[in-house]
């Protein structure tokens, strides 16, 4: 499974690129405006010579004729540019018509596995179930990774990546790998916490003091 980062802050993006992990990053029009003052398509430029891997960038129309216009001129700012737009018959309709231009598509705020399917009929690249807020609900939010993935390994035309979005904690991760989801998108702060243990930290102070001893 490949970790992406959902962010747009250059620092944290740059962090964790700097670890060897990151395989792309997502964002979405909440993630740029806590960038007060950034400018979108300079941030995905900049984003785009951190990470060599996909970089999604959403569109905030609601009609597909809006989503297509903006995916054609996000696809332009760089070759990794992934355009994301909403999981409805609309956003369909858009993905359908960029696929067609050999323009890549993450369809997002996907939370049934109807929406997956028609997703992926359409041309998708990527969709992203919703997996913490479906949690929310009080409906098993991984169970929604496993439906999907026992769909789209039936079908062999299903190129579909399936990624884990809304990840709330590291088990989230470890979860999403598990029920067959190809990608775990995750906050920083999530990151940070995947490489967390306490007897990781009690360790290196018992081998630290015992190297000290020996002197």
């Amino acid at each position: 499974m490949q970790i992406y980062l959902d962010t747009a802050n250059l620092g944290e993006i740059r962090e964790a690129a700097s670890w060897g992990v990151l395989s792309g990053v997502t964002t979405n029009p909440t993630l740029i405006a806590r960038e007060q003052g950034a400018d979108f398509k300079a941030t995905i430029s900049e984003i785009a010579e951190l990470v060599n891997g996909p970089i999604s960038a959403e569109t905030v129309s609601l009609d597909a004729d809006g989503m297509l216009r903006e995916g054609v001129e996000y696809a332009a700012w760089h070759p990794n540019v992934i355009v994301k737009v909403p999981s409805t018959t609309e956003g369909l309709k858009a993905v359908y018509q960029l696929a067609k231009r050999g323009i890549r598509t993450n369809v997002t705020l996907c939370f049934n596995p109807t929406q997956a399917l028609m997703a992926a009929r359409a041309g998708a690249f990527i969709i992203s179930p919703f997996v913490g807020r479906v949690d929310d609900t009080g409906v098993d939010g991984m169970g929604l990774i496993r439906e999907i993935s026992g769909i789209y390994r039936q079908d062999a035309e299903i190129k579909t990546k399936i990624l884990s979005a809304s990840i709330r904690h590291p088990r989230h991760m470890v979860e999403s790998a598990l029920a067959g989801a190809d990608i775990a998108t995750c906050p920083f702060k999530v990151l940070q916490l995947a490489m967390k243990h306490p007897l990781t930290d009690r360790g290196i102070e018992q081998f630290l003091a015992d190297w000290k001893s020996r002197v």
